[in-house]
């Protein structure tokens, strides 16, 4: 299975602040991202980290990445320092990555786009960097932790999601 995620900032205290994260400290902040990951994602599994994995503050990035289940591909982010972007356990490193996956073509990038390349042709934006606060336009999702519950999302289920909310319209 494939996975999408952004904007963990694994021991980078900002984000209990100014994303009101539900815990205590970075420890306990980190310990539960780091299960709801690997509730989710199998070893087998890929995970597309969309940037903002860690701060510095939280040691080495290869023993981090060594904790994380899945073959992990990073599209950088503005919070992503060097000791980040080189360090080996990434399976790949990019600042941006289209890909197909079930029929649909995927514009990923850390930053949210006003138009995508193949827009017009029912491609899917998929970014983080937001941290949940944009206002959703069709076919484009932030699968930031703080837009998904703190875990990893597949593509079905955001699909899903945009299906549920078109009946629940329908509906009223």
């Amino acid at each position: 299975m494939i996975f999408f995620t952004s904007d963990t900032h694994f021991g980078d205290s900002r984000v209990l602040r100014i994303d009101r994260r539900p815990f205590p400290d970075m420890a306990a902040h980190d310990v539960a991202l780091i299960r709801n990951w690997n509730l989710i994602v199998g070893i087998d599994d890929e995970v597309w980290h969309l940037g903002d994995f860690m701060s510095s503050r939280a040691g080495d990035c290869d023993t981090l990445l060594d904790r994380l289940h899945g073959r992990k591909h990073l599209v950088v982010g503005n919070n992503d320092p060097e000791a980040t972007t080189d360090a080996s356990g990434w399976s790949s490193v990019q600042h941006y990555k289209e890909l197909s996956l079930d029929g649909y073509h995927l514009v990923l990038c850390h930053y949210a786009f006003r138009t995508w390349n193949k827009m017009g042709k029912g491609s899917v934006n998929l970014h983080g960097h937001s941290h949940g606060r944009l206002k959703p336009v069709p076919r484009q999702f932030d699968v930031g932790v703080d837009a998904r519950e703190l875990q990893p999302v597949r593509l079905d289920a955001l699909l899903a999601s945009t299906r549920r909310k078109a009946d629940a319209r329908r509906t009223q």
